[in-house]
């Protein structure tokens, strides 16, 4: 029963993830890891304390009879013995291949699942919205622990962490479509009032400083933009403007500041769009988030404040591009 069992489930996650992969549904991998520890650590207690000792028990059991067996075969005069005993204890003693795919996974898959829902989880970089401070095919590592430890699957927050502030590099799940990550930088904090206006940002009705810089290479379109250094007041609430983070952006003063295609999403009448671009009040308890490359970033001028429930957390580290070894390293 339990070989036909186990081939079912593992079936189940196999034909979940291929479906998947193959675009049949939007996957939840959290919710997956959450499965495969609870399954492969019932299949590891069971080992531990029901499958383990009955296997045990037989070998002990053949230990006993191939010793009596051998002194009768003594007895009468027969000294070779046919079977190799440790070889037999051995046999006896192996897990069998459902419990090798399943309890002998769960320490692996628990190692795993514990590090990428409370400490660190990386993600890849899929497009050019954060360049020049991320590069398509960026692998990071992201913080999950930075502004408070959430349940896996739930997201529910079970400790205080860090508070958002702006500058931070966050993953969020994209309000429109939740079980999908994206990465920004926040610009707007609860209460900010944030303004976008013909290619100016303005917190609060200060104006965020801009100078240019020399234009940036893009080494995979073998193209340059227009590269600039902003100073962008950091803080953690709208009167608290704190110290100053520069921040390299893209620009390109020949494209258009008008917002076109934006979502219908909560809180919308907070915002007031025009053709020089838009300003919005940012609500209680949500985030306004831009990318770098300000005009090639899908971002909350166009699906809105991203809320706090949806923050996965905090990225901080390139660790590998394959492309651009040189990526190699932190970032702000």
């Amino acid at each position: 029963m339990m070989p036909t069992l186990t081939a079912f489930i593992l079936a189940a996650f196999v034909s979940y993830a291929a479906s998947w992969f193959l675009g049949y549904h939007d996957g939840n991998f959290a919710l997956l890891m959450l499965l495969a520890t609870v399954v492969s650590g019932v299949y590891w207690l069971l080992e531990k304390w029901l499958f383990l000792p009955r296997r045990q028990a037989a070998a002990q059991a053949l230990e006993q009879q191939e010793l009596q067996r051998r002194q009768q075969l003594q007895d009468q005069g027969i000294q070779k013995i046919d079977i190799d005993l440790a070889q037999a204890r051995h046999e006896v003693l192996r897990q069998p291949w459902w419990l090798d795919w399943t309890a002998g996974l769960f320490p692996v898959i628990a190692v795993v699942f514990v590090l990428r829902s409370f400490l660190f989880e990386p993600f890849k970089i899929p497009s050019g919205s954060m360049i020049p401070t991320l590069w398509v095919g960026d692998l990071i590592l992201v913080n999950k622990f930075h502004y408070g430890l959430r349940l896996p699957v739930l997201n529910t927050k079970i400790t205080q962490g860090n508070a958002v502030q702006r500058g931070d590099v966050m993953v969020f799940r994209y309000p429109p479509k939740p079980s999908l990550d994206y990465i920004k930088r926040v610009v707007g904090v609860p209460g900010d009032e944030i303004a976008y206006l013909n290619k100016q940002l303005t917190i609060n009705g200060l104006p965020v400083p801009k100078a240019a810089l020399t234009d940036f290479f893009n080494e995979d379109t073998l193209s340059y933009a227009k590269q600039y250094a902003e100073q962008l007041p950091t803080g953690s609430q709208a009167d608290a403007m704190g110290s100053v983070k520069t921040v390299r952006l893209l620009n390109d003063p020949a494209r258009p500041a008008f917002v076109a295609g934006t979502d219908d999403f909560p809180f919308k009448d907070q915002c007031r769009y025009s053709i020089e671009g838009v300003v919005c009040k940012v609500p209680p308890g949500h985030y306004f988030m831009m990318g770098d490359n300000r005009d090639d970033s899908l971002d909350s001028r166009y699906f809105g404040f991203v809320p706090e429930s949806n923050i996965v957390g905090k990225a901080f580290f390139v660790w590998m591009n394959f492309s651009h070894l040189g990526r190699i390293g932190g970032f702000d």
